[in-house]
């Protein structure tokens, strides 16, 4: 006797299929133990499993009475004993990850990632393409078993930039709780351009800036310092040069259909540099971000002074902010999704529930998430899944 039973039905799509079949399914008092059902450029596709134990339909019954059914509404429908596709193997305990890639659309995306993932011996539970202008993107539902997630992680990752794709993995139970805020970078981020360098050309210290940049980059200069150093050799810069390079500054391409439909989905977003809040809080302004911290330049009569005013926001600050817009809009951090390019966003990618590296260097991409390229920034709407809310 046949207990359980595969059903799959492939047709045109036109309404009144799904209720057809279980409505036929619920006359017999079968049991529908899972269900999954998709619509792929008009072709209808539905897979179910059943229980026939506590219902009035044998096997046989259930077969003829759906292939009446499938003459009916016009579409295949095949019944299968669900006994032949056990795996009568013992079961190992799931664990599941979420996996989704980026990349321009070309032929051969699932294909490269497939094969990455069968050559870590990775089962592929389930695949969904979405594609965005000539952006798309592939989410694979993995299960790793009792592999290490980091060793995965990496494996994934490393694999997927050498044959050009962007990737982001995330233990699924993460993956499916709920986004509500995002974070950004500024500088290299959501704008092209390193306001810090702009102002020191205009200034004519731009060589001694980048002196100062690379002490701090190599770890012979904290944040702190390297700041202060650089913004006093901007000592008496008036403020009609911030305000040329704040009307000239260049965004990522993407940023502006990114945030406006960020924003349409009910995400508040939130810009964190170690920058100026002259040039945050005019992006604050244009792009309607919800939230904007970054550090605040002394001007006095129309000149920088060389100082700073109140708390330096450096790597451990935008960690810390993170906490504090977890409590201003009373979610977890888990909730949040940071993104950034620099050593000092490493907390900030951290300290978030799902860290993604944009266009960033090798330190930041191990300690993150995934990885979106700088062509790619729109691909964020498509690691959130890109549904209104």
């Amino acid at each position: 006797m046949t207990d359980k039973a595969v059903i799959t039905i492939l047709g045109k799509d036109r309404k009144g299929l799904i209720s057809g079949v279980t409505g036929f399914l619920a006359q017999g008092e079968i049991n529908i133990t899972d269900i999954k059902q998709s619509v792929v450029q008009g072709l209808f596709t539905m897979f179910m499993t059943v229980d026939l134990s506590t219902g009035s339909l044998g096997f046989e019954e259930l077969q003829t009475g759906l292939k009446q059914l499938a003459e009916k509404l016009q579409v295949e429908i095949e019944v299968t004993p669900f006994s032949e596709y056990q795996d009568h193997r013992p079961v190992k305990p799931r664990n599941p990850y979420a996996l989704v890639v980026l990349g321009r659309d070309r032929p051969g995306i699932v294909s490269d990632v497939s094969s990455i993932l069968v050559s870590m011996d990775l089962n592929i539970e389930s695949t969904n393409l979405t594609a965005r202008g000539d952006l798309i993107s592939v989410k694979f539902i993995i299960d790793i078993e009792d592999k290490s997630p980091e060793t995965v992680r990496e494996a994934v990752k490393q694999a997927s930039e050498r044959v050009g794709l962007d990737v982001v993995v995330l233990r699924y139970e993460n993956f499916q709780r709920e986004k509500r805020l995002i974070v950004f970078d500024m500088d290299s981020t959501i704008t092209d351009d390193e306001v810090i360098d702009a102002l020191a050309e205009a200034a004519g210290v731009e060589e001694e800036v980048k002196g100062i940049t690379a002490k701090a980059m190599c770890g012979d200069l904290d944040f702190k310092k390297a700041l202060k150093d650089r913004v006093k050799l901007l000592t008496g810069m008036p403020v009609s040069v911030l305000e040329d390079i704040a009307e000239n500054l260049a965004l990522t391409p993407g940023t502006e259909e990114l945030l406006s439909t960020l924003k349409s989905m009910g995400y508040k977003t939130a810009l964190i540099s170690g920058g100026f809040t002259f040039f945050t809080d005019r992006l604050k302004e244009e792009l309607d971000f919800d939230y904007a911290y970054a550090n605040k330049l002394e001007i006095v009569d129309g000149r920088l002074t060389g100082k700073l005013k109140g708390r330096i926001i450096d790597a451990e600050g935008k960690g810390r902010i993170i906490g504090e817009l977890a409590k201003k809009e009373n979610i977890s951090t888990e909730n949040i999704v940071a993104v950034g390019d620099g050593a000092n966003d490493q907390i900030m990618i951290k300290n978030a529930g799902l860290g993604i590296a944009f266009n960033a260097k090798d330190l930041l991409k191990k300690i993150s998430d995934g990885t979106i390229s700088k062509t790619n920034i729109v691909g964020l709407l498509n690691v959130l899944g890109g549904e209104e809310r």
